[in-house]
């Protein structure tokens, strides 16, 4: 009885699990329609009207260069360590992508999905953890140098507004700093394996002596030190260098709508001041699905310091977000595939980890 009321919740969790996709959706659907609602509609309306087929179709592919741009950055993080996972990296940063978008979860529950998806391509656990740890590492990283840049640009901006936020903006930097300082440190000196140690320790404590003892669970610190080996520079470098250009070429998206627009009285470091800034804006606020209302608001505030209305401030936000739901839905019906196959999947192959 037991047993069948257990396998009941657990069909039960994956009907909810399945749906999540369609509810995401339309819960960040109806948030932006009420931000739009709550402002100059006509004028919001007007400047949307105005992008046209051309203009998001080319935010899109701006869009899907970017995401292939990060996927190859993942990729050479696992490059030289078997099994081949090039292909799978590029398939699943879209499937991160489109989860973190669209589905009600922090920003990095795309992430940790993506860590264990890439598993079903045979890829130890414990490596695909660790991968997906110091791709994050190189986004976080690269964003703060990219709104560094957008800080320093903005310093040159004449006005009190401009002058404190980019005064906010590098202390907030400074912080943040430290913070992916002490997120490499912590992979670096072994941490992790004193987490590991003590969860194992715990669960042991829960199995009684007649049952049998667990095996010894691969080790994330392991390969974590595995992908940071000093003859693995070059790959490291090169997944920074991906991630940096990704951020750069994001610019193009806030590009192609204003012009679309009709905006023309901004340059292109008045374009890199807004994109920089506004992505440190909705980085910061990174518990909130897909950054909702948080995305808008920075765009606002930000366009208002070049002379772009709130109108077609939030015009921009809403054309930056149709690469969301067209990305993001074939995405995630990518990932609910990959599920439905997972028992078909190939083992793990023993990675070069600690035992």
């Amino acid at each position: 009885m037991t047993g069948n009321h257990v396998s009941r919740k657990r069909r039960a969790a994956h009907a909810v699990l399945r749906r999540l996709p369609l509810i995401g959706t339309l819960i960040g659907l109806g948030l932006a329609v009420w931000l739009v609602a709550t402002n100059d509609l006509a004028a919001v309306a007007t400047a949307f009207g105005r992008i046209g087929f051309a203009g998001f179709a080319g935010v899109t592919l701006v869009r899907i260069l970017v995401i292939l741009l990060c996927g190859l950055a993942w990729a050479r993080i696992l490059d030289g360590l078997p099994p081949p996972a090039g292909p799978a990296c590029l398939i699943l940063r879209f499937v991160r992508e489109g989860i973190n978008v669209l589905l009600p979860v922090a920003s990095v529950g795309g992430d940790v999905l993506g860590a264990r998806l890439l598993t079903f391509w045979g890829v130890a656990g414990s490596l695909a953890a660790a991968s997906v740890l110091a791709d994050l590492l190189f986004q976080v990283g690269t964003l703060a140098l990219f709104a560094s840049l957008g800080a320093g640009l903005l310093s040159r901006v004449q006005g009190a507004e401009a002058a404190a936020l980019a005064s906010w903006t590098l202390r907030t930097l400074a912080v943040a700093g430290l913070v992916v300082a002490a997120f490499f440190a912590l992979q670096r000196i072994g941490i992790v394996r004193v987490i590991e140690d003590r969860l194992t320790a715990l669960g042991r404590r829960f199995v009684r002596e007649t049952e049998a003892r667990p095996e010894p669970p691969r080790r994330i610190q392991g390969a974590l030190d595995t992908i940071w080996a000093p003859s693995r520079r070059s790959h490291l470098a090169q997944s920074f260098v991906l991630h940096a250009l990704a951020w750069l070429l994001g610019t193009a998206e806030v590009a192609v709508v204003l012009a679309c627009i009709g905006v023309d009285h901004v340059g292109l470091a008045d374009i890199l001041v807004i994109e920089a800034l506004s992505q440190a804006i909705k980085a910061a606020a990174f518990p909130v699905p897909s950054g909702l209302g948080v995305q808008e608001g920075g765009l606002v505030l930000v366009c208002g310091l070049f002379g772009i209305d709130a109108g077609t401030a939030l015009a921009l936000s809403l054309a930056r977000r149709v690469p969301d739901v067209v990305l993001g839905l074939p995405a995630l019906l990518v990932w609910q595939n990959l599920e439905a196959r997972r028992a078909g999947v190939r083992p793990a192959t023993p990675s070069c980890d600690n035992p």
